[in-house]
């Protein structure tokens, strides 16, 4: 039975969708066009938004032309929901240094800095390693990189591997830590728990029992930051490849015009 914070929805039905690439350009702002669409489908079903950046980053993305993130969904999930909104109030939150503890913190991250150091690639900028509550996101480029420079990457990157390669290193260095290392966005990836990645968002929304959960990401395919819910079998998952596709299906799936 879903809750009466949800009554006023004709479809029982949660859509959830991930944030860069898939309602927004990576990094940027979304466009009215989208927040207008979810406006249109939040009278029909749950929307709820579930990012692997932190709540400032996904607050800068999705909110639009004088709203607020908060406003706009019904549930905001931030680092995979361990930071976590329901109709703008805030729900229980968890962290990554609490589950690994400072030393093997400390191990981790100065490999990761020795091994971006001895790494050559064509540039480098700065913040190689960003701490958020649930996780570490860690890129060679560094995330002080121009939007020009991230594309950049993101070309090199498909054609040497290096985000894979990395990868591969960490979990044989690392095997003992329980943790999973998933590669998202154009030029990062991403360090958690395992089972700390979007699937943990779902915890926050058993007590309603949704008849469905819809789920929308562009990196879908094993390894990709949006794989574990897209295949989980709790969800419905859509793979889609820009805002521009995701406002096609979802048009189309809910009868949207």
């Amino acid at each position: 039975m879903v809750s009466a914070s949800f009554a006023d929805r004709p479809l029982k039905t949660l859509v959830l969708f991930d944030m860069d690439n898939t309602l927004t350009p990576a990094r940027q702002k979304a466009s009215l066009e989208t927040m207008q669409l979810l406006r249109l489908l939040r009278k029909k079903a749950v929307i709820g938004v579930v990012g692997g950046s932190d709540f400032v980053k996904v607050s800068e993305q999705l909110s639009v032309a004088g709203s607020t993130v908060l406003e706009e969904f019904d549930y905001t999930f931030a680092e995979n929901g361990l930071t976590a909104y329901k109709m703008g109030q805030s729900l229980p939150s968890q962290s990554f240094i609490n589950f690994l503890g400072e030393e093997r913190y400390k191990k981790l991250v100065n490999f990761i800095l020795h091994y971006i150091a001895d790494l050559d690639i064509p540039i480098k900028r700065g913040t190689f390693v960003e701490f958020r509550r649930g996780m570490i996101n860690v890129t060679p480029l560094g995330r002080n990189a121009t939007t020009a420079e991230r594309h950049e990457f993101e070309a090199y990157d498909k054609q040497y591997g290096i985000r894979t390669a990395f990868v591969k290193v960490l979990e044989e260095k690392f095997p003992d830590y329980g943790l999973t290392f998933s590669i998202g966005g154009q030029i990062s990836f991403d360090v958690f728990p395992t089972g700390w990645d979007k699937t943990y968002c779902l915890r926050h929304v058993e007590d309603e029992q949704f008849d469905e959960i819809h789920f929308f990401g562009d990196k879908t395919h094993k390894g990709g930051n949006d794989h574990e819910i897209y295949s989980d079998s709790r969800t419905i998952g859509h793979s889609v490849t820009s805002p521009a596709d995701t406002i096609r299906v979802v048009k189309e799936l809910f009868f949207l015009d």
